[in-house]
């Protein structure tokens, strides 16, 4: 056997490997295995690609500058994702959407080097007897504008989730006709660089995609990330079948549409879930205008002690607990797993209710609680716990906010009018685990908060535990 034909055989084996950690992310008991799967593919992946490398034409200096660059991007890989905190997993996997797309813009512009800059040259010759020349030049044009979009887009998202720049959205005028009008340039361009090749058009198209990038993510608020970072990983895979199609690697094509397909039908689930279409997120999103419910006057909110909320939850019968990004960055959810565990020594009906975007990822909460040790059969999604609410004693809202905002079902000028939300108004008693009366990510007011049923216990949500934990 060659060596081509076994990284082939490789390659197959490695795309199996990645439908498998996909088939594993989608359940909790599976999730670790999946993900053991996909780190084999990946591994299995690049040393094929060495391998090919090796018999191929690339000898010498540049094969060390590519085991090189292997062993350096592994080194860093590894260090940044031992150190990550779970309230900063989001804006690194935005982050690391913008390397792919950088990739897709470097590998397009290499393929127009290789070929349209040098018509005269045996590969473009090659291409022109297999009358694919056009062919490339879309597939180049195609692949560098996506990278583009995906790399600026990927930048902008890891700022406003690392707070590094607010999240609010940016209002230019007239910001849609400027998007339609980016993807109307785009397309006479491709037409144009097909029928002939040049250097310029390749440049402004990659400006315009830069630009097009920031603007639409920075367009969008605080309220939609979520369905950013899914849509980018959507996005980050197209790239990287783009980059397959001129590179001519199966496997980066297969691998490409497995992560492309599964982003852009995971922002579909969670536009859904939020009552969005996927046209209006990319348009404007949450908190692009401060509607009227910002403004309300809701009276006064009540606050509550933790010994007064440990003697509500002594004697309840049903607790549910609604958590959400305040849980992450306070990194209370060690000491939700063992209230938890204490409340149902007392026979206390415990179970968590999961809104499809808690968190600023898909999934965020679930791997928190999974961490902490939360059993995964109490752990419910939204539809799954919503019709309970109503019969249960006491509601615990950790970190959560724009998720478990009536606003949202009641006021129609309201900017997240229409999200299903958690009804946790419902309950005979709620309490809100807050630092402050501040507005949530969205920048949408609460008016659960002064419910005459809700309270607000006031402070870091580790330490408010903790001291509930010591009252009981």
């Amino acid at each position: 056997m060659t060596v081509e034909t076994a990284a082939q055989a490789a390659y197959i084996v490695a795309a199996l490997l990645f439908i498998l950690a996909l088939a594993g992310l989608s359940k909790h008991e599976t999730a670790k295995a999946g993900n053991t799967f996909g780190i084999a593919g990946m591994a299995l992946a690049l040393a094929a690609t060495i391998a090919l490398a090796v018999v191929g034409e690339i000898s010498g200096l540049g094969l060390t500058l590519l085991i090189v660059a292997t062993v350096i991007g592994a080194a860093i890989g590894l260090y940044r994702a031992s150190k990550v905190e779970m309230t900063g997993m989001p804006e690194l996997i935005a982050l690391l959407h913008s390397f792919v797309g950088l990739a897709a813009v470097l590998v397009g512009w290499n393929g127009y080097l290789h070929v349209e800059a040098a018509l005269g040259g045996a590969e473009a010759e090659l291409l022109r007897r297999q009358d694919l020349l056009g062919i490339h030049s879309a597939e180049v044009f195609i692949g560098v504008f996506i990278g583009a979009v995906t790399f600026t887009g990927s930048i902008v998202a890891f700022l406003k989730l690392s707070a590094r720049i607010k999240s609010n959205p940016l209002m230019l005028p007239g910001k849609n006709i400027l998007n339609l009008g980016a993807l109307a340039a785009f397309g006479v361009l491709t037409a144009w660089f097909v029928i002939e090749p040049q250097l310029w058009l390749l440049i402004v198209v990659t400006v315009i995609a830069l630009l097009l990038g920031w603007h639409l993510v920075a367009s969008i608020g605080g309220g939609d990330m979520p369905v950013v970072v899914s849509m980018l990983n959507s996005y980050s895979g197209w790239a990287a079948a783009a980059s397959g199609f001129l590179l001519e690697n199966d496997l980066l094509i297969v691998t490409g549409a497995l992560v492309g397909s599964s982003g852009a039908y995971l922002s579909y689930i969670m536009c859904k879930a939020m009552n969005r279409s996927f046209i209006s997120v990319i348009a404007g999103g949450f908190g692009a205008e401060a509607g009227p419910a910002d403004d309300t006057d809701y009276g006064e909110h009540r606050e509550v002690t933790a010994e007064e909320v440990a003697k509500l939850l002594a004697t309840a019968d049903s607790v549910i607990i609604t958590p959400g990004y305040g849980m992450a960055v306070a990194q209370a959810q060690h000491g939700v797993a063992e209230l938890t565990r204490r409340l149902r020594e007392k026979g206390v009906n415990v179970r968590f209710g999961i809104h499809p975007v808690a968190g600023r990822l898909p999934g965020h909460m679930n791997v928190l609680l999974a961490e902490a040790k939360v059993p995964y059969d109490i752990v419910l999604e939204m539809d799954e716990v919503n019709d309970d609410f109503a019969r249960t004693s006491v509601v615990l809202v950790i970190g959560a906010n724009d998720t478990v905002n009536p606003a949202a079902t009641e006021d129609p000028a309201s900017p997240i009018a229409g999200m299903p939300v958690l009804r946790v108004w419902e309950a005979d008693n709620v309490i809100v685990f807050k630092r402050s009366m501040a507005s949530g990510y969205a920048g949408v007011q609460n008016p659960l908060f002064f419910r005459e049923n809700s309270a607000m216990l006031f402070g870091d949500a580790k330490d408010r535990v903790e001291d509930i934990l010591r009252a009981l």
